[in-house]
C-alpha cells in the first residue's frame, strides 16, 4: 500500500479558519496604529509650525496668520488641514483638522475625538488624551 502525501481537506480547512481569526483579531490594531501614527505626523507637524512661528515673531511685529503662513511654513498634509487662530503679538493657536473623508475623522483616544488637534503659544494641548 502506498502512503500519501500532501495534506487533507480538513487540516487546509482548519488552517484557513486559524488564518481568518488572526487576521479578525490583528486588523482592528493595524487600523489603529494607522491613524495613530497619521496623528503622530500631525503633532509633529504643528510643532514644526510652533518653531516656524517663534522664527516668524523675531522679524515681524505678530505671529503669522493662516495667509501669512501658507507663503512660508504652513504643511501640506494628505489627512490634515493646518491653519493659525488667533494670531497677535503675544498669541496664536495652531490647529491640525482632519480633511473631509479622510479616516482621521475616525481617529479617537478613548472616547475623545481626535480631531481637531491644537497647539498654543503656550504649550497648551488639546484635546490632551491625543497628545499621549
Amino acid at each position: 500500500m502506498q502512503k500519501s502525501t500532501g495534506f487533507t481537506l480538513i487540516e487546509l480547512m482548519i488552517v484557513v479558519a486559524i488564518v481568518a481569526i488572526l487576521a479578525t483579531v490583528a486588523y482592528p490594531a493595524f487600523t489603529g496604529y494607522l491613524l495613530k501614527s497619521k496623528r503622530i505626523e500631525a503633532i509633529q507637524s504643528l510643532y514644526g509650525m510652533q518653531l516656524k512661528q517663534e522664527d516668524w515673531r523675531i522679524s515681524h511685529p505678530t505671529y503669522a496668520t493662516t495667509s501669512q503662513a501658507s507663503g512660508t511654513f504652513l504643511p501640506t498634509h494628505a489627512d490634515y488641514t493646518f491653519t493659525v487662530s488667533g494670531a497677535s503679538a503675544s498669541n496664536y493657536e495652531l490647529i491640525a483638522t482632519a480633511k473631509s473623508g479622510s479616516s482621521q475623522l475616525n481617529d479617537k483616544e478613548g472616547s475623545t475625538s481626535c480631531s481637531p488637534l491644537t497647539l498654543s503659544r503656550d504649550n497648551s494641548k488639546k484635546p490632551a488624551a491625543c497628545w499621549q
